[in-house]
């Protein structure tokens, strides 16, 4: 690790640091505006021990009486098809920001990137992937100077649930609230609906219910699946989470999870399961809604969510850069 500015020292991040971690990303909210508001519960879910190792992925740097000024992760996807996907999550209080705490942690995080692909899949090319958000400057410039590459534009689109349209009928088509007796069903209809994304990756049980439906912000009252012949065709996972109800006093329903099977598309299912969705959301009192859509989503979802009255509030650039097969 490069060196760091005097009176900070760098070791690994424990399940201790969260609180923490949770009050360096509120901190750093208002600078990076990234859209989002975890606390230490949300960060114990997406850090979970069954994909992170924190003493050995996670990276914190502290004063000498022990306060967090930054924190670096690094998340090996589990699940692959042409490449390994190796996610570098991180962030320097604005306070210490300009000091070179941010290309300690990156240079950590290329390290350890490096370790998880020997590890993980060295039988194939990795994708060291880096979210860039609209304040977050820096972290591009560091990003740039260390061989990544833009690659992907994903943009936050936000209604309100006011003035909802009718739920269409689609013929030969049953929307149904979300059925845990489904839930791997659905997990392969999403795997199945996105193979022809980009970055797409095969489905994993354990990120699936450690992210997706496993998730306390999860919703499967507020989500809708779409039935054609008794089998999910369609689905729409919504969640809420109290955090960003606390930082922002808006209760919003969050669409995480939206697709639809190949041979089921071009009937309006789609848009039939997201009208459902808005219409539970907005009688449990939800006043918002909100989704993440890949702009050159080969399936039209970016004009989609417009015409159902979305509208864009921020973009986030993933930024990457590839390592090779290991011999």
């Amino acid at each position: 690790m490069p060196e760091l500015p005097d009176g900070l020292t760098a070791r690994p991040l424990t399940a201790d640091d969260l609180p923490a971690a949770a009050e360096l990303l509120a901190a750093a909210e208002p600078v990076d505006d990234t859209g989002e508001h975890l606390d230490a519960d949300d960060l114990a879910e997406w850090w979970v021990e069954d994909l992170v190792d924190l003493a050995r992925d996670g990276r914190a740097v502290c004063t000498g009486d022990g306060a967090l000024v930054g924190v670096a992760v690094v998340v090996s996807m589990r699940g692959v098809r042409e490449d390994h996907r190796v996610l570098l999550e991180g962030r320097v209080h604005p306070g210490w920001r300009g000091r070179g705490v941010g290309r300690a942690l990156l240079d950590w995080q290329l390290r350890r990137g490096e370790e998880v692909h020997r590890r993980d899949h060295p039988e194939l090319p990795a994708r060291l992937r880096a979210s860039v958000y609209p304040g977050t400057g820096a972290l591009e410039s560091l990003v740039r100077r260390a061989g990544f590459s833009a690659e992907r534009w994903y943009c936050d689109m936000e209604r309100p649930l006011t003035g909802l349209p009718e739920v269409p009928a689609v013929p030969g088509v049953e929307l149904v609230p979300f059925d845990r007796d489904r839930d791997d069903e659905v997990r392969r209809a999403h795997d199945a609906a996105f193979t022809d994304h980009h970055g797409a990756a095969e489905g994993d049980e354990t990120v699936w219910r450690a992210w997706f439906t496993g998730s306390r912000a999860f919703r499967p009252d507020l989500s809708v699946l779409a039935l054609v012949d008794g089998a999910v065709a369609g689905y729409v996972l919504s969640y809420v989470y109290d955090a960003d109800t606390r930082a922002t006093g808006v209760r919003q329903a969050h669409l995480g999870q939206l697709g639809v099977v190949r041979p089921a598309r071009g009937r309006g299912i789609a848009s039939a399961a997201i009208v459902a969705a808005l219409a539970a959301a907005a009688a449990a009192g939800c006043a918002t809604a909100g989704l993440q859509v890949d702009t050159e989503n080969p399936t039209g979802a970016f004009g989609l969510y417009r015409r159902l009255g979305f509208t864009p509030v921020r973009t986030r650039v993933q930024w990457a850069c590839t390592l090779q097969p290991v011999p």
